[in-house]
């Protein structure tokens, strides 16, 4: 095969650099030339040449990463053996800051990524108003199709701020996907989680301070307490954009049986990272002794069994469980909480807020909360 130059593909700009940027990284020299021109005399597209000997293994590239192809509706239904990471999005700043949180970690460890957007059509005489805003309010005069136009540009808009990112390397290049689904955020999200079956969703929320007017219809809140995947709320004001910038986690115990479970699980993500574990238990009293018994046993336990991982014990007591656990969070510099919840019925959810829903609300730290 000769090293003559061959088209590999016609891509926008930043497609174009995006895909510029894969291929060299492969050892494959890319050359570049602009397509055609608009009335502003500026190129429409850019064509990407490279030489004929690398053509085969540069197409196997493009298709092992399915570079560009966003809208998979069959993605979920085929098991490629990878795990997979669904970020349910709203089109907010917190909501691409969860999408680049999930990247990072989808690289780290080798998952793809599926973007879900859920929109709200109004039209639907059962239909109630959202408090949150991952449900797509239209105006009164829109009709349905106007919705999903602006919805599809929206995502499409999304994709095309990740793509820069992609090329400017503040984002990894990993193989990403979106879907679109009309309905009650909370119920579409957990309904396709369960189809889907990813080992993760990352979901942006507010900061606290914003917090406050959404906390009956909060569709990250709802999510936690329906699903039985892991969930990490990231909110808008989260420090790091990367696991690697994280330093110490609190593990919120109740010595249940379940706490371990839910520890295995947690470290299944962060096994790669240098991490330090703070397990904590926080009380509504004096700490007695038990307390301290059932601690030492849980450090015996975990010092057996994860041998290679930095971890310390920490009682705290207070009437405000909240208010003690922000005091810890700060003064230990504390950049995750992670805690062990049961999925509730909708009664508990009402009258009995969780612990994780308090803490959703209450605190701006991330949290990561599992099942047991």
């Amino acid at each position: 095969m000769s090293d003559k130059l061959v088209t590999l593909a016609i891509h926008t700009e930043t497609k174009a650099r995006i895909l510029k940027t894969v291929l060299e990284s492969e050892k494959i020299d890319v050359t570049v030339e602009n397509v055609g021109s608009n009335d502003s005399n500026q190129p429409t597209g850019v064509r990407l040449k490279i030489k004929e000997s690398d053509l085969p293994r540069a197409l196997n590239i493009v298709e092992s990463r399915n570079l560009f192809s966003y809208s998979e509706p069959e993605t979920y239904k085929t098991d490629d053996g990878r795990r997979r990471i669904l970020v349910p999005v709203d089109f907010s700043d917190y909501s691409l800051k969860a999408c680049q949180i999930a990247f990072n970690l989808a690289k780290e460890i080798d998952a793809k990524v599926k973007i879900l957007h859920v929109y709200f059509n109004p039209y639907y005489p059962t239909a109630l108003p959202m408090a949150e805003a991952f449900a797509y309010q239209g105006k009164e005069e829109a009709d349905f199709q106007n919705i999903l136009d602006r919805v599809n540009k929206d995502i499409q808009r999304l994709c095309n701020k990740i793509d820069e990112k992609i090329a400017d390397k503040e984002f990894p290049s990993i193989n990403y996907s979106y879907v679109l689904k009309e309905g009650l955020p909370e119920e579409e999200i957990v309904a396709f989680a369960k189809d889907y079956k990813p080992a993760l969703i990352v979901m942006g929320t507010r900061g606290k301070n914003q917090k406050s007017a959404d906390l009956i219809g909060s569709v990250t809140a709802e999510v936690i307490e329906m699903t039985e995947i892991p969930i990490l709320a990231i909110p808008e004001e989260t420090s790091f954009n990367d696991f690697k910038q994280v330093k110490n986690i609190s593990f919120l115990t109740n010595f249940s049986q379940r706490d371990l479970v839910s520890f295995a699980g947690m470290m299944d993500f962060f096994k790669t990272y240098n991490v330090k574990i703070h397990m904590t238990h926080i009380e509504d009293k004096t700490t007695d002794k038990w307390s301290v018994i059932k601690l030492e046993g849980i450090q015996s336990y975990f010092n057996k069994q994860y041998p290679n991982i930095s971890i310390d014990y920490k009682l705290i007591s207070g009437q405000d469980a909240i208010t003690a656990m922000d005091s810890f969070v700060h003064e230990s510099k504390i950049e995750l909480i992670a805690l062990t919840t049961a999925k509730r019925n909708i009664f508990s959810r009402m009258f009995k807020p969780s612990v994780s829903r308090k803490m959703l609300f209450q605190l701006d730290t991330p949290l990561f909360v599992l099942r047991g």
